[in-house]
């Protein structure tokens, strides 16, 4: 039922258009699907960076970092994923704010395409800001220009744009006077936290796509919660966009990291086995 129409690759980032009519048909900025690669596979929830109504498709940018986006980054054109379940959460927030700041950096910079396009069309300023280590890892930056008034750049090199993150995008930005009236990040839980930061002294509304560890993605697990000004909130039902100055940093970088070690040796003990089917 959800066959892959589209499969490519830019460095470790796999795009992937899949045949989903009725989620193409309602899904809005901002919202993600949980998708199984085969009945046994884990529920991994992933936001989706666009969709064609007319093609029923909808395309999903992932990261390859783990046994169940290496089960996905496998595939290939006219294989069929198990499952895919959404919409799900909310959608953003999208109103004519003023001049709109997007931060994008991984899966974000796929994530954040549908929130620049909605709030272009809602007579916004749209400035987005990507980041990656490196130049050649930029993708989907055609799409994120044509819904952008300016797409700046910000890589660990310095291969292109601004040598550094997101974050100092931004801060060079307001210390030169730039009006900032809304800014939404979406990427790595660090890249949200300092985003957030930055913008904090200067009151800027500030909205963040949160990424914890979820399962069932309809609140009923609560392997998702986060604290948000001293609230408990769950991502898949209450997000996955909040206030980021309002986020429990500390408390979301310790539940997520709860794993880290078991999900690296199996990772591992996983990949070299698919190294040594391929030899």
């Amino acid at each position: 039922m959800y066959e892959l129409m589209e499969k490519s690759e830019i460095f470790n980032v796999h795009k992937m258009v899949i045949k989903a009519p009725e989620i193409a048909d309602s899904i809005k900025a901002g919202q993600f699907v949980i998708v199984m690669g085969n009945k046994y596979s884990e529920r991994i929830p992933l936001t989706v960076s666009d969709w064609n109504t007319d093609a029923g498709t909808i395309t999903l940018y992932i990261l390859e970092v783990g046994i169940s986006t290496l089960e996905l980054a496998r595939m290939k054109m006219g294989d069929s994923l198990y499952a895919v379940t959404g919409p799900l959460g909310n959608p953003s927030e999208i109103k004519n704010y003023g001049t709109v700041v997007l931060g994008g950096g991984c899966y974000g910079i796929g994530g954040i395409y549908p929130i620049a396009h909605a709030c272009k069309e809602t007579g916004n300023k749209v400035i987005s800001i990507i980041e990656a280590r490196y130049s050649f890892m930029f993708y989907h930056e055609k799409e994120l220009h044509a819904v952008s008034d300016q797409v700046l750049y910000a890589t660990s090199d310095g291969s292109k744009g601004k040598k550094g993150k997101v974050e100092d995008v931004i801060r060079e930005m307001l210390e030169k006077g730039v009006k900032i009236d809304h800014a939404f990040f979406m990427g790595c839980t660090q890249m949200l936290e300092r985003c957030s930061e930055v913008t904090r002294p200067y009151a800027i509304p500030t909205t963040v796509a949160l990424n914890s560890i979820m399962l069932d993605g309809t609140g009923m697990c609560g392997a998702c919660r986060v604290s948000v000004g001293g609230q408990t909130k769950f991502t898949c039902v209450d997000g996955p966009e909040f206030d980021g100055h309002k986020v429990d940093w500390q408390e979301l970088n310790q539940r997520k990291s709860a794993y880290a070690e078991r999900e690296t040796v199996v990772y591992q003990s996983y990949s070299h086995g698919c190294m040594a089917e391929r030899t």
